[in-house]
């Protein structure tokens, strides 16, 4: 069961977990034509809802463009209270940045932005200025013991952890032992905790590229065998619980304990910026404020980052975050009556067409593009090879026409790209 890395072609010695080079030849050829196609590196300006004015040139003379690629499911990441407390924050303290450790000096407002996130998701909370500097910070300090007791741990991943968990496998591996296993593998990872004394399990909440992890039959291995949970809730944020603490949290206690990390995104649904860190203890909180890497050397979140997230934290103790929340299921459904996906049915807003040839995704992307939808085309080393697709982000904005008219034009563009109906065969 020992890692093998999707990024190699099983060249490498055995114990290692990247292979770079291998990644960038065989990637290189499908970024090209993303790219020639004007389907990446995209600029524009954002108008109202979910649209943007497409390019860089005079406002009057660009193309309108309905936007499914942004993660901001409910919609928040435009909205008058955020901005607002973005600009408030700045102009408190006329300063966006200061560059200081937080182990030093911290802005006020970044500590009420914690504590309020603590109290509304019952945890200790630490902000980071990304998710990706969260889990940087994390993964040394799990995989040395510091977490289990003194004991280090097993460390083992989903094969479809996100990269900003993946990524830091050899530096894991440098402290502890590291194992993959297939995409929610319970029985091999219950396998792995008989086997083991302390055994950490990292994994999505909800994944990018669509699904969910078994919240409940990971709490149940918990149960049994002290299991430890690292769960990366980004794209789970905001869309689930009274007062938005996401997929995973939502399925724990009240008190978090000792033996979970939910990792979550303050932009996405949260509609701010940022990262943060819940955890369940006063010794982990006191750990991390003194050894987490990115803690410790000034990468604290800038004032407008932390301004919006106080704004988000008013709305999601509204009843506009129900409101929202509500909309966004809605929409959804109005997509999976259209559209038959493997995510069809699920309440996440991550929708995936299955495509498999990278040059058919790329052209059918940009045959939407062209259509006035922005979708996102996905191909290796985000997907296996041969597995290419496009990705659409539902959110609380979308317009229900809007939603139609694409689902139309999806159908539309497979058959002419592909010479099959969707669902391919």
């Amino acid at each position: 069961m020992r890692q093998r890395n999707p990024l190699s072609d099983g060249g490498r010695p055995a114990g290692h977990f990247r292979n770079t080079a291998y990644m960038v030849n065989k990637s290189r050829p499908y970024f090209d034509a993303a790219h020639a196609a004007g389907l990446m590196a995209v600029q524009g300006r954002s108008t109202t809802g979910r649209k943007f004015s497409l390019g860089d040139g005079p406002l009057d003379n660009r193309p309108e463009i309905i936007d499914f690629v942004r993660c901001s499911y409910l919609g928040l990441d435009n909205h008058p209270v955020i901005v607002a407390g973005a600009i408030d924050a700045i102009e408190a303290h006329q300063s966006l940045h200061w560059s200081c450790a937080r182990t030093r000096l911290n802005f006020d407002l970044l500590a009420e932005l914690e504590a309020t996130l603590s109290e509304m998701f019952c945890a200790r909370v630490i902000a980071f200025s990304t998710v990706m500097l969260a889990n940087l910070g994390a993964m040394p300090l799990l995989a040395s013991g510091q977490l289990t007791g003194g004991r280090k741990p097993v460390v083992v991943f989903d094969r479809l952890s996100h990269i900003s968990l993946a990524y830091h496998k050899p530096v894991i591996a440098d402290e502890t032992r590291v194992e993959t296993i297939p995409h929610n593998d319970i029985e091999a990872l219950e396998r792995l905790c008989r086997e083991h004394p302390v055994v950490a399990y990292v994994c999505d909440g909800v994944y990018s590229m669509g699904g969910n992890s078994p919240v409940k039959e990971l709490r149940q291995l918990q149960e049994r065998h002290g299991l430890f949970l690292y769960i990366d809730d980004a794209h789970g944020i905001s869309l689930f619980g009274r007062q938005g603490e996401g997929f995973a949290r939502s399925q724990f206690p009240q008190v978090l304990g000792d033996r979970t990390i939910i990792v979550a995104s303050l932009a996405k649904g949260f509609g701010a910026s940022g990262g943060m860190l819940m955890l369940g203890t006063a010794e982990q909180e006191a750990l991390f404020r003194r050894y987490s890497i990115p803690y410790a050397f000034s990468v604290a979140p800038n004032l407008a980052a932390v301004g919006a997230a106080l704004g988000s934290c008013k709305i999601h103790r509204s009843a506009e975050l129900g409101e929202r929340q509500q909309r966004l299921a809605q929409r959804i459904k109005i997509f999976d009556r259209r559209v038959a996906t493997a995510e069809q049915g699920n309440p996440f807003p991550i929708r995936m067409i299955a495509i498999g040839s990278e040059t058919n995704a790329i052209a059918i992307a940009k045959e939407l593009l062209e259509s006035g939808f922005y979708t996102s085309v996905t191909f290796f080393p985000t997907v296996a090879q041969g597995r290419a697709g496009i990705r659409m982000c539902i959110t609380a904005d979308h317009e229900d026409h809007d939603i139609e008219r694409l689902c139309g034009c999806i159908l539309e563009k497979i058959d002419e790209t592909t010479g099959k109906p969707y669902p391919l065969r």
